[in-house]
């Protein structure tokens, strides 16, 4: 698509808090005032509640919003079971789980006519669909536009371009997300994909567990990591389309459609917490050590699905943004370590400052729980001798899904031409220098 496209998706509207109350109106008084469900609402719409979240949850975690659309979406006809292609979807059972550290290429290059939802690839994942706990790690390689709609009722979709721009078209309006972007679409919520060019590909963290939220800062205050002003959210926008459109549900692991008469992107306006939202990662206030040693990862999450259990996530999504090193007689680079999360990386563009060569963009590692990593030979012996100096760190922008449980893999990527078979080799050559004191 030419630029027109990429000005068109801006009409975007920043958050005054997050997970706060939102509302847009395409058109002037669309939206009721002080009746969700108004006898006759305006403008001859149709009233209609999107449940994000069990009606009695807390009012902090509760998510629904109302839409004033053009027709309801009971006006459907029956789905059907279609190709699930390469997605796959919890609980993983092809494969054991495996300990190994494993890293992989980026995908081939998509066939002709590949849209968003065909060119969906998962790597594994954790958990069970079916009982909302867990996430899946999913790619996406793409060469065409959607003229279907696509929906995912198992979970929300966190999705993280890594090579040309994305339109995402939902119900809420229009989404622009390009590299060093990511773009969130909430559990249920219909959207189409049109690329702003040629080929895209990217990373999709399928969350099936509680709703992304921004970290508690605990001794940090009130402010760093991720603001919620940030986080930008469709105006509304809405297609006024009649004749065939294909619907494709994504239901406890299967995909599903239905040739709906209509547009299902219809509604004309909205308020509510259940909605899409886009993050420029480059807005990321990141926070260090200003003295010495390295702090963990944690001080870089943007995102956090909660448990029952204070502290430990189902899935962070943490970035490694540009930023300062200063740390005196303190080891640069991320340190050797074992973890009881495991741990998903990517890279969206440069270099990652732990690794010499083999983790490219588009590419990924994982190290799943307690498997031993760090910093590859040739970075431990660069970074052991290099003059401590404040050192900016800004040719590169990785992340990574972080998981409570191991991630096990799909068949197709234990077994995918674009797995590295050496990645331990990395470690090899890693020498003893332990000498006693006399």
């Amino acid at each position: 698509m030419n630029g027109d496209a990429r000005k068109t998706a801006e009409a975007l509207t920043y958050l005054s808090g997050f997970g706060n109350q939102h509302s847009s109106e395409a058109v002037p008084g669309a939206l009721p005032i002080g009746r969700n469900s108004p006898q006759r609402a305006p403008l001859g719409l149709y009233a209609e509640q999107l449940s994000g979240s069990a009606f009695t949850e807390p009012r902090a975690y509760n998510r629904r919003s109302w839409l004033y659309r053009i027709r309801p979406s009971a006006a459907h006809p029956a789905f059907a079971r279609t190709d699930n292609g390469a997605l796959r979807t919890a609980p993983f059972t092809e494969t054991a789980p495996d300990p190994n550290r494993l890293r992989w290429n980026p995908l081939p290059e998509p066939e002709p006519g590949t849209d968003f939802v065909r060119g969906l690839w998962t790597l594994g994942g954790n958990g069970d669909a079916t009982q909302r706990t867990g996430m899946a790690v999913h790619l996406y390689h793409a060469n065409s536009s959607m003229r279907r709609v696509f929906s995912d009722a198992d979970g929300e979709l966190l999705i993280v371009p890594e090579r040309g721009g994305l339109l995402l078209r939902t119900e809420f309006g229009l989404l622009h997300a390009e590299p060093g972007h990511v773009a969130l679409i909430p559990r249920g919520v219909r959207f189409r994909v049109e690329l702003l060019d040629d080929v895209v590909r990217g990373y999709v963290c399928e969350n099936y567990g509680a709703p992304f939220q921004l970290p508690e800062l605990g001794p940090i205050g009130a402010n760093g990591l991720a603001n919620a002003r940030d986080f930008r959210a469709p105006v509304a926008a809405y297609e006024d389309v009649e004749g065939p459109v294909e619907v494709v549900n994504k239901f406890c692991g299967n995909l599903w459609t239905a040739t709906y008469d209509h547009s299902p992107l219809d509604v004309v306006a909205w308020h509510g917490t259940h909605l899409p939202y886009v993050y420029d990662l480059r807005r990321f206030n990141v926070l260090g050590s200003i003295s010495y040693d390295h702090p963990d990862p944690s001080i870089f999450t943007v995102l956090t699905s909660p448990t029952d259990t204070p502290g430990l996530a189902s899935v962070d999504f943490v970035v490694f943004a540009p930023r300062w090193l200063v740390g005196e007689d303190t080891f640069r680079p991320p340190y050797f370590h074992r973890n009881v999360m495991s741990e998903y990386m990517g890279l969206i563009e440069g270099a990652y400052d732990a690794k010499a060569e083999g983790f490219v963009p588009g590419g990924g590692s994982l190290h799943n729980m307690m498997s031993a990593h760090g910093p590859d030979r040739e970075t431990f012996d660069r970074a052991s001798a290099a003059e401590l100096r404040p050192q900016k760190v800004d040719d590169g922008l990785a992340f990574m899904f972080e998981t409570r449980w191991p991630v096990t893999l799909t068949a197709q990527a234990a077994r995918a031409e674009h797995l590295q078979r050496a990645y331990d080799d990395v470690w090899q050559g890693l020498e003893r220098h332990f000498g006693p004191l006399h």
